[in-house]
């Protein structure tokens, strides 16, 4: 079950892909069969994949999986994988059964709104960011899950974006994010050229070897994440 970890956030992917490419064509079961069910089919597998991980743990309490080579130049060659620790594992539960349950409750509550399919190709969008965010092993795959958990909290707090007080709250959202964003990618940033590499687990081994307490750009990193 361990290599099927990519399917995980592929599987909220995907269903947000189908909504989209569907649009209005689909029926409002078919939405909540696609949103609902892609997302539940995540959080089954991860309940599978923690099982498997407490009874036969990987060697070190870890599980890494690399998708693919990003660039090879020069000899280096990042990667773009996944990582699973304990702690990644409990969150990943969190994130798809609890996503999974409120898309649930949702396929009634939204019932009848006509951007019934536009809400759950946003939540599994947001659900398939989050679990991104979550197993990222590198800093662009990392960043790549943060921004489009952020961006769905702008599309989804602008949801019915036809009432002004929802607006304007999706554009303060939008600007503090913006901020927040660019601070956590000058930190990364600087993580990346004083530790010459993009492995978030690389990157804490050379910063424990590294940098002393109270580092001067160890603080500077902490801040701007």
């Amino acid at each position: 079950m361990l290599k099927l970890l990519w399917l995980v956030p592929a599987l909220p992917l995907a269903g947000f892909v189908a909504l989209v490419l569907g649009g209005k064509r689909l029926t409002h079961g078919m939405c909540a069969l696609i949103g609902a069910g892609s997302v539940a089919l995540a959080a089954l597998l991860t309940l599978a994949i923690g099982v498997e991980f407490i009874l036969a743990p990987p060697a070190g309490q870890v599980f890494r999986q690399t998708l693919w080579n990003w660039i090879d130049v020069a000899g280096f060659t990042p990667r773009i994988g996944l990582y699973l620790d304990a702690l990644a594992l409990t969150m990943l539960l969190v994130v798809t059964v609890v996503g999974f349950l409120i898309h649930l409750y949702s396929t009634e509550y939204m019932r009848g709104d006509e951007g019934y399919g536009r809400f759950f190709a946003y939540m599994n969008l947001f659900v398939g960011a989050m679990c991104l965010l979550l197993l990222a092993d590198n800093l662009l795959l990392l960043y790549l899950g943060w921004e489009g958990v952020g961006l769905c909290s702008y599309l989804l707090i602008g949801f019915w974006y036809r009432e002004p007080d929802n607006g304007r709250a999706a554009q303060k959202a939008f600007i503090v994010t913006r901020v927040g964003d660019s601070a956590f990618a000058l930190g990364l940033l600087l993580l990346f050229t004083a530790l010459g590499t993009p492995d978030v687990q690389l990157l804490m081994q050379r910063a424990a070897l590294q940098w002393p307490p109270g580092s001067a750009l160890a603080v500077a990193a902490a801040l701007l994440l």
